[in-house]
């Protein structure tokens, strides 16, 4: 009888071993686990905030301590933006890494839509899903409210929000809006006479999944309930072992703004600048989760969905330079629903200790709709097939790797027509060029070009 040679012995027993483990997922897997280790992933994206709202941004603003302390200890970028300027078609590309012009959104649901984000898209969550991740959506969703189209069927396990806008349904507790609207009628005979965008006859729902656990939604206390619930999946997820990924799309800093039961005064002159305040509380809250749960293993980034809403005046955000005195006699301003820079460009920090370098100032040009394939490198996860985003993977950004961002971006018109049709707009590394689309009898392929720089 042969005898097999030492060497060759240790093949077979090695051979032997990894066919063992093959026909054992469970062992493979956590073997794979071992050399890989998923991150978790916080998004947190606040509602018409301006790039001017945010303290390391605008010296002349002071109300963000806990988002500049997040700046130090990470990464800021100064010329980043949203894929778009109004809620729906921004929170589509931020979930799809693609235009509103490919995934179909390109203005607002409404209250009335029966639809929202396309079935045939695959949302961020819908992938990381995939991968092995525990995911969450908390907020405000605004992609479709009916059907399929509940963020429950768009790829996340948990979901607790509120399923459009808080001013598209009245409440117990309207706040400060402009023109202000009522409370929700006590009586079901009530006649209706209500100011244009007010919803007496709608009732704002809060949904936990796929039921609705308070109608009208109690304003003052929405904040402190999204924390609790973020707090909670966070500790969750990490007792479990589970990578977890979280969207949370806070009804800050839109209107009505509604204060909590701690920050109410009465005599409060400054509404908008307290709730800006009770937001940076909010995301000094998720830090010290993070912080205190899975600090090395979680990025955390926050953006905005556009710019502030200006024409709610005293009750609106601030952009900063970014004011768009310079094209006005044209329709523009520099408020969210337009192209102009005040409407797209938003604060934005990423913090990652041990990963993201801190105290870092970013100047490259880049966009929400980064964020999608950036988190799917990450996780060590595959792009869908076939079809075209426009993200670019921005993790080599993150690291202090690479200084390359986008050298062109699309500003495409989001709901509002200036004087001589719709505004939209190009940009070119320093250079922003805006053109004109209307009807055949006014003028077509008029364009301004400004520097940045």
């Amino acid at each position: 009888m042969d005898i097999l040679p030492l060497k060759a012995l240790v093949l077979v027993l090695v051979s032997c071993f990894a066919g063992l483990l093959y026909n054992h997922p469970s062992l493979f897997f956590n073997w794979e686990r071992t050399i890989y280790k998923k991150p978790n992933f916080i998004i947190i994206l606040a509602d018409d905030v301006g790039w001017g709202d945010f303290g390391a941004n605008w010296d002349l603003k002071k109300g963000t301590p806990n988002l500049d302390k997040i700046a130090e200890e990470g990464m800021r970028f100064v010329d980043f933006h949203s894929a778009a300027s109004t809620c729906s078609p921004s929170r589509a590309s931020l979930l799809t890494g693609r235009l509103g012009l490919r995934n179909g959104v390109t203005h607002n649901f409404a209250v009335s839509s029966v639809a929202g984000l396309p079935l045939n898209e695959t949302t961020l969550a819908e992938v990381l899903k995939e991968a092995g991740y525990l995911t969450a959506m908390i907020g405000k969703w605004h992609l479709g409210h009916h059907g399929s189209f509940h963020p429950s069927f768009r790829g996340f396990d948990f979901y607790f929000g509120i399923p459009y806008s808080p001013d598209m349904g009245c409440t117990d507790t309207p706040g400060y809006n402009l023109p202000p609207c009522p409370a929700c009628p006590r009586c079901s005979t009530t006649v209706s006479k209500h100011q244009k965008n007010c919803y007496p006859e709608i009732a704002l729902p809060l949904f936990e999944n796929l039921t609705i656990v308070q109608q009208p939604v109690n304003l003052t206390t929405l904040a402190a309930k999204f924390t609790e619930k973020v707090i909670h999946f966070i500790h969750y997820a990490s007792q479990k072992g589970f990578p977890f990924f979280l969207y949370l799309a806070l009804a800050h800093m839109h209107v009505p703004l509604v204060l909590s039961e701690a920050s109410w005064n009465p005599s409060c002159q400054d509404p908008y600048g307290t709730y800006l305040k009770e937001m940076d509380a909010l995301v000094g809250q998720i830090k010290d989760a993070v912080d205190s749960t899975a600090k090395e293993d979680t990025f955390l980034w926050f953006t905005g969905d556009n710019g502030p809403w200006s024409e709610k005046c005293d009750y609106a955000g601030s952009v900063g330079p970014y004011t768009g005195m310079w094209q006005r006699k044209k329709g523009g301003s520099s408020a969210k629903q337009t192209t102009w820079e005040g409407g797209h460009r938003v604060p934005t920090v990423a913090y990652w200790p041990g990963k993201i370098p801190a105290n870092v100032t970013s100047p490259l040009m880049l966009s929400t709709l980064d964020i999608f394939p950036t988190l799917v490198s990450l996780a060590n996860a595959t792009l869908p097939p076939n079809r075209r985003f426009d993200g670019i993977d921005i993790s080599e950004v993150l690291f202090g790797y690479s200084s390359k961002g986008h050298q062109t971006l699309f500003h495409p018109n989001s709901g509002a027509a200036g004087k001589y049709g719709e505004i939209q707009s190009l940009r070119l590394d320093q250079y922003k060029a805006f053109y004109l689309t209307a009807s055949s009898s006014n003028n077509i392929g008029c364009f301004q070009v400004k520097t940045f720089f």
